[in-house]
């Protein structure tokens, strides 16, 4: 039953969630949570692991959930469900895309899901940042206040444009992940 769920959960986040990886930690984890596979605050510094590893994030969320789940069937399970949604419809779409390409209907929709991509990822990035400085919120009452993650966030953030500025290059995200794991290093020494 839990190979079931875990490919039925993930097959659902990889048919509904467009906009890609980003627009699919939302619904990852209100799914996780749900289930109950991870608390709120195992999945956010689980979500910093697998921004950091190659691959697609809903891939490597998926694999890994599976897999603490349900081991190696698991984890290809939760995968298969994950990507079989946007294998199925690329397949189908490269296939007729050329004639639906002029259709008035296509362009609209297309229109329409793009803001809603925009959204769901600004709402994970805004959820992201709350998080990482607020880690344990309960109900309505803040219980921490994580003052090291909100330096590094300050951090990271003021780098990035000043290092724009000074270069007239923009900052590698490798870099910028080498700069994190670096201020992490740091900070845990406090």
């Amino acid at each position: 039953m839990k190979y079931l769920l875990l490919f039925w959960t993930f097959l659902k986040i990889g048919a509904l969630a467009f906009g890609g990886g980003y627009a699919m930690i939302a619904p990852l984890q209100d799914a996780v949570v749900f289930n109950g596979w991870m608390d709120a605050e195992t999945f956010t510094k689980f979500l910093g692991v697998c921004e950091s590893t190659p691959g697609p994030i809903a891939v490597n969320m998926a694999t890994y959930i599976g897999s603490i789940q349900g081991g190696f069937l698991g984890a290809v399970l939760a995968t298969l469900g994950v990507i079989l949604p946007a294998f199925c419809f690329m397949l189908l779409l490269s296939s007729i895309f050329r004639s639906l390409q002029k259709k008035r209907l296509f362009k609209e929709t297309l229109a329409g899901i793009r803001p809603a991509a925009l959204g769901l990822i600004l709402a994970t990035g805004l959820w992201m940042v709350v998080s990482g400085i607020l880690p344990k919120i309960q109900e309505y009452s803040v219980t921490t206040f994580d003052w090291k993650a909100g330096v590094m966030m300050g951090i990271l953030f003021a780098i990035f444009p000043l290092y724009k500025k000074l270069t007239k290059k923009k900052l590698s995200a490798v870099a910028l992940i080498g700069i994190a794991a670096l201020l992490g290093i740091a900070f845990s020494a406090f």
